[in-house]
């Protein structure tokens, strides 16, 4: 992994700026705080007619999960009791407004896992759920993330400063995924790319997948090949390729797409309060409710959708059968119905589990590996800056993006 250091910096940046052109369709232009106008939304009903970002004021179209689908009927939900009965309720609230089909449909992000409903949900579930329990993030540290994070930190802590959203937070998670699949660093940044291509993308998993049944090792290619598990018939599951494809490319696309953007907020929130900032450095334990406070307060991806199956009176409206159900996540998270000052970031707050990582059966697989990669970078910072803080002269960071949320650049100085 010591290619680290020939990463194309320009490249990274095109990928994972939030106002760049990839991330254009899903608002990444949007630059307003979009809380108040989400209370207000919360405050007057808990489900309102229409998409969230038309809700917000946003009149441009935008894609993202469940968008746009225009011949369907709209709806969202702001409060957590109407978010939690979503979740709850898989047979009225689906995940996907298809059938997955993995053997004759394409390998794609949304005919995956993400998807899957019911037995078939289950099923798959516990084929690649054995890696992603909480017991395994040592393993995803020990092989991939703690390397990932140091060599990188190698590239600039001797310049006594550095823009940790380019130069740090967006090359963890992609490096992380792509090196338990066993593709070399050169080629990270075209798979990221290639995310709206799949093939282009299996073209270079598949070989990989090839050769893993022939030969297994210590990666996660590996444990996906030899999966197994027994159903209550008696009869045996594994893994095909098809399937190990499409997981593949959904661990890429909410992997890298996600954690990076909360690590770099997590970081900016911090360095915005100094004084947490300090008494994190002293008492490590500190940590893990900053992090989980993080995910509250700000969540990266603030919305995601559910299919309804069927005629249904929900929080006081009338849904139809076929109609879409956004789930606003960000609102949910500040409901002052479950958390008193939901608008402050407090990390001496008593611990109750947010909407960060969706709920319900397909709460997100990859959540343990994200605190984990989230964990050990800003234990590494403080570890190996002296002295960390935003850069006076810079432009400070500022949190923008409707669908996908996150920091702008982030210019620090240490020593």
């Amino acid at each position: 992994m010591t290619e680290i250091a020939t990463l194309d910096r320009a490249r990274i940046q095109e990928l994972f700026d939030l106002r760049g052109a990839y991330l254009a369709r899903s608002g990444g232009g949007y630059q307003d705080d979009p809380y108040p106008a989400w209370h207000r939304l919360r405050e007057q009903a808990a489900v309102h007619p229409g998409t969230l970002h038309e809700l917000t004021g946003i009149g441009e179209p935008l894609m993202f999960a469940g968008l746009p689908f225009p011949d369907r009927p709209h709806f969202t939900a702001f409060s957590w009791a109407a978010c939690d009965a979503a979740y709850r309720d898989a047979e009225v609230f689906a995940s996907s407004p298809e059938p997955v089909d993995l053997v004759g449909g394409p390998s794609a992000v949304l005919n995956s896992m993400l998807s899957m409903g019911g037995t078939e949900h289950r099923r798959y579930r516990a084929l690649v759920q054995p890696s992603f329990v909480p017991n395994r993030a040592q393993w995803w540290i020990r092989n991939w993330i703690e390397q990932t994070v140091q060599l990188l930190i190698d590239g600039f802590v001797d310049d006594g400063r550095a823009e940790l959203n380019v130069d740090f937070c967006a090359a963890i998670p992609v490096l992380t995924i792509t090196g338990s699949f066993g593709v070399p660093v050169d080629q990270a940044l075209d798979i990221r790319a290639a995310l709206s291509q799949p093939e282009k993308v299996i073209e270079i998993i598949r070989p990989i997948v090839a050769a893993r049944r022939e030969s297994p090792g210590d990666d996660l290619i590996s444990v996906l090949t030899q999966a197994e598990t027994t159903d209550e018939n008696g009869v045996r599951h594994r893994l095909s390729d098809a399937e190990i494809y499409s997981f593949s490319l959904l661990l890429l696309a909410a992997g890298s797409g996600t954690t990076w953007k909360q690590m770099g907020s997590m970081i900016t929130i911090l360095l915005q309060r100094p004084d947490v900032l300090q008494a994190v450095r002293d008492d490590r334990a500190l940590l893990r409710p900053a992090i989980e406070e993080s995910l509250r307060w700000l969540p990266t991806d603030p919305m995601f959708a559910r299919y309804v199956t069927r005629d249904v009176e929900f929080h006081g409206v009338h849904l139809p059968k076929g109609a879409v159900l956004h789930l606003c996540l960000g609102a949910a998270n500040r409901d002052p119905a479950r958390w008193d000052r939901p608008d402050e970031y407090d990390i001496a707050r008593p611990l109750k589990p947010s909407f960060a990582f969706g709920g319900g059966a397909h709460v997100c697989l990859g959540m343990h590996v994200a605190r984990a990669e989230i964990r050990v970078a800003i234990n590494a910072l403080l570890d190996r800056l002296p002295n960390l803080r935003l850069d006076p002269d810079a432009e400070p960071p500022r949190f923008v993006g409707m669908y996908e949320r996150g920091a702008t650049a982030i210019p620090v100085l240490f020593g």
